[in-house]
């Protein structure tokens, strides 16, 4: 009897997996609801909002008369901001330069120093400008010091966690080699960790620079010397005239700000 040879079926196609469902519709039914529920909660009426525009319009349409007569002293305060605005962010790189490198899990000493540092920063951040403008015009009194204060300590959190993430990203073996030679931590740091970076950082110093000119004309409000001062007292007197001119001249220096800082981002990339 003869055998019958069998051929082998080729095995089954395993069955395709399961598609995702599609889950946007439910976040979206989620934000709208979260939404809906802020705008219930703080009582927002866009009634309100669109019966305002013309009382808007009529307002705005006050400082359409810029009064340039005292341009000279308008400049000479701005010179004030823009000094306090530098003044804030050479203090912030001072500090994040001596602790970032603490702050770098691959470079600090150890782990409690990296987690002390760490927090120490985040506190720095979590504090914002015109809170500390606030105190340090109490302690110091009215004028750029406690602005120039409340942008370093604000910006040194900045800093210190962009130096720090900077610093981590650096290639390993650039560190092994310094090490090999028998370099300490200050000469890791300096030979190994900063020349890596050092376009990086330039970098992120010139944005923070960038966004203290803002913020120092804003602390000017809350008694932190400046522009910012004078166009509050304009604005709390009904001077709208100077009120723009005011409003102007901080425009225009932030604009060539704005636009020096982005060639020179874009020369050091």
């Amino acid at each position: 009897m003869n055998k019958i040879s069998r051929i082998p079926t080729a095995a089954p196609a395993p069955p395709f997996p399961p598609r995702p469902r599609n889950l946007f519709p439910v976040w979206l039914a989620a934000v709208l609801a979260v939404l809906w529920l802020i705008v219930h909660d703080l009582e927002i009426s866009f009634e309100t909002l669109v019966y305002g525009v013309a009382d808007m319009g009529e307002y705005f349409s006050r400082y359409r008369q810029p009064d340039f007569s005292d341009l000279s002293r308008y400049l000479e305060l701005m010179g004030v901001t823009l000094a306090t605005a530098l003044w804030g962010t050479a203090f912030a790189l001072v500090v994040g330069f001596f602790l970032a490198p603490l702050a770098a899990r691959n470079l600090s000493p150890h782990p409690l120093v990296y987690r002390l540092v760490r927090e120490v920063l985040n506190f720095m951040r979590a504090m914002p400008d015109l809170l500390l403008a606030l105190v340090f015009v109490a302690a110091l009194g009215l004028g750029p010091l406690p602005g120039a204060l409340a942008l370093g300590v604000h910006t040194a959190g900045f800093l210190g966690k962009f130096f720090a993430e900077s610093l981590e990203r650096v290639d390993q073996g650039v560190y092994e080699g310094v090490a090999s030679t028998g370099a300490n931590f200050p000469q890791l740091v300096m030979y190994a960790g900063w020349p890596s970076i050092l376009r990086e950082a330039l970098g992120f110093t010139l944005y923070i620079l960038d966004r203290n000119v803002r913020m120092a004309s804003v602390l000017g409000l809350v008694g932190a010397g400046g522009i910012g001062l004078a166009l509050h007292d304009t604005v709390r007197m009904f001077d709208y005239g100077k009120s723009g001119a005011l409003i102007l001249v901080i425009l225009v220096t932030i604009l060539i700000i704005d636009y020096a800082s982005a060639w020179l981002r874009r020369r050091l990339g």
